[in-house]
């Protein structure tokens, strides 16, 4: 078993893999950005590491990273989702060191992150795949000619992509520019590879994905299914286990399929096959080569711990079941809480969070590292938890995932807590009915007339059951110092970047012994609201940014003729980017910023004159 185990990553995910550590005896290192200094990883792991950098790249610089690794003397490492998760480079180089990887093999990481050595893979081993090409487009001619041959939509996705990052539909030769380049731009900028695939485009599937895992004894398993349709910008918003109304057959041998083709693979360690499901057909999308962010629904619906199982594996042990040991008990939903204004188009909303409680019943979980004080910062994702509920049946978990919405209170920040109440009282959501395109397609035109009555209910039991009250910090241990010594105090000091707790008392005459209690009780951040303000992205004459982001692209240059509406600039803040259009027509009168640069939250970017 290995001793000392060092998660790559930060937030809820680095969390949840302590905790595995913790039951496995394992000792746990953290590494972390200045500004989660005070995050709940770095508390709950036993040592922790600072990161020289930038914060929204120091969790991808894995030369510093694997350097913190050896210095600290750990086996292994955990990537967790995201970040360097499924970079083959950083696997190949954690080998290179002597330290164990724990996911599959860099072969295979190159392999499936690639969307279209993926699909030649998964052809050869006879799982279906969508009509489209086996390599790389670069020619907008080419993609129009696809258009005649396989008719519109197309999607054009980047080959190195994954979570929707690097994807655009396409759905007239008019688009096809804009949308090659937009997602060679995305695949570029998040991956590292501008290589881009054409496939035809489902109008209206279902998402369905199987959890699967092997081990390097050749035993794979499967994990069944789980939904994930409910979507916007081709990002999970709700996933649910089992999946609801998916025929028995069709099941079974989407279930087969997805083992075969990690048979296929020789694959090691957990993982996810992920199918488009229409009518009695289903076609591999693509294969994620970690743990995924709702792996916790099939947790509770097997009673698999999936990465105590990841770690198993990296050890080389065997599975500790097979596959008719497993069942599924019970239903499984999973809500995103993402600090997102849903008024706003799922606008990221970082800030502070003022006040924060979980729900708390026995079939809840939450999976979350926040607290009150917590800030959510622009550089990173903008989920802040998952919420997992588990009923006897979906309509009990249904059911029991709208009072946990109701007692889950979040406040300082905009949430996307108003739209869950809202998909679970939906009739199509409740029927099992929901596709890819539904979210935005169908269900968001209505939020308008819904959002009164979600975003009202939501602040109504928020007040109902708290009161009104902020939550705050437990208070220290207050048991009395031996009288020759002040109460202890504890600091942290950093040498050579490693994190040490130090505790000092002072020495006094008997009696005259003097608490420090008052001095030190405090909540790990502040309290005081800094939220960021939200702007206008325009007025009558200027383009402001509305939040703290990058610029990634300018369509336009100075002196150039613009109409109302017309796209501008692209802007990316908290992994999704934005299209900033003229407030009016006129003349660019002023550049004030480059490709490439980031700038703070309500920043001139452009002028528009007469």
């Amino acid at each position: 078993m290995f001793k000392k185990i060092l998660i790559a990553n930060r937030g809820e995910i680095a969390a949840r893999v302590i905790q595995a550590c913790r039951e496995l005896d394992i000792t746990t290192v953290a590494i972390f950005s200045d500004p989660d200094k005070d995050g709940k990883h770095v508390q709950l792991a036993d040592e922790k590491w600072r990161l020289d950098g930038q914060p929204g790249k120091v969790y991808l610089d894995y030369q510093q990273i694997l350097d913190i690794a050896k210095r600290a003397s750990v086996d292994a490492i955990h990537p967790g989702y995201g970040f360097l998760s499924e970079n083959s480079e950083f696997a190949q180089a954690c080998i290179d060191q002597g330290i164990k990887f724990i996911g599959p093999a860099p072969d295979v990481i190159k392999r499936m992150g690639s969307k279209v050595e993926s699909r030649r893979v998964m052809s050869q081993a006879g799982v279906p795949v969508v009509p489209g090409t086996t390599d790389p487009v670069t020619d907008p001619e080419v993609v129009k000619k696809l258009g005649i041959e396989y008719g519109y939509p197309l999607a054009i996705k980047a080959s190195a992509g994954g979570g929707g990052r690097g994807l655009r539909v396409v759905r007239k030769d008019e688009d096809v520019e804009n949308a090659l380049s937009g997602a060679q731009r995305e695949g570029a900028s998040y991956f590292g590879s501008a290589e881009v695939y054409v496939e035809k485009y489902l109008d209206k599937p279902r998402h369905i994905e199987v959890q699967v895992l092997g081990d390097e004894h050749g035993n794979v398993v499967h994990l069944f299914e789980r939904d994930c349709s409910s979507q916007r910008r081709h990002q999970k918003l709700v996933e649910e286990t089992p999946a609801a109304k998916l025929d028995s057959k069709l099941k079974a041998k989407l279930l087969e399929a997805a083992v075969r083709g990690t048979k296929a693979l020789k694959y090691t360690s957990a993982g996810t096959l992920e199918f488009m499901v229409t009518q009695d057909e289903f076609y591999f999308l693509e294969m994620n080569t970690r743990v995924q962010v709702e792996h916790p629904i099939t947790e509770m619906t097997t009673g698999v711990d999936i990465v105590k199982e990841q770690i198993l594996i990296a050890c080389g042990h065997k599975l500790s079941f097979e596959q008719e040991d497993v069942s599924q008990r019970g239903h499984a939903i999973e809500c995103r809480i993402n600090a997102e204004d849903v008024n706003k188009n799922f606008m990221p909303n970082p800030g502070e969070l003022t006040a924060y409680i979980e729900p708390s019943t026995p079939w809840v979980r939450v999976d979350s590292a926040c607290y009150p004080g917590y800030k959510v910062i622009p550089f990173y994702d903008s989920l802040l938890a998952k919420l997992v509920i588990w009923g006897r049946t979906r309509q009990e978990a249904i059911a029991r995932t709208r009072l946990a919405l109701r007692d889950y209170k979040i406040e300082g920040v905009s949430t996307t807590i108003p739209f869950h109440l809202a998909i679970m009282d939906d009739p199509t959501f409740q029927a099992g009915e929901v596709h890819t395109s539904y979210v935005e397609g169908e269900f968001m035109k209505h939020w308008k007339d819904l959002a009164p009555k979600y975003c009202l209910q939501k602040a109504a039991s928020n007040g109902a059951r708290n009161n009104g009250a902020a939550a705050t910090e437990s208070a220290p241990n207050g048991s009395a110092p031996p009288v020759e010594r002040s109460t202890p105090r504890s600091f942290e000091i950093e040498v050579e970047q490693r994190v040490y707790k130090v505790a000092v008392q002072e020495l006094v005459a008997p009696g005259q012994a003097k608490s420090t209690e008052a001095v030190e009780k405090k909540s790990p951040v502040s309290l005081k609201t800094r939220r960021a303000q939200v702007h206008p992205t325009s007025s009558a004459n200027e383009i402001r940014s509305a939040m703290n982001g990058v610029v990634k692209e300018i369509l336009v240059q100075e002196n150039a003729k613009v109409e109302a509406g017309q796209k501008v600039m692209v802007f990316e803040a908290m992994k999704m980017e934005s299209d900033l259009v003229s407030p009016r027509s006129g003349t660019i009168t002023g550049i004030k910023v480059k490709v490439g640069e980031t700038v703070e939250s309500d920043i001139l970017l452009m002028t528009v004159g007469d």
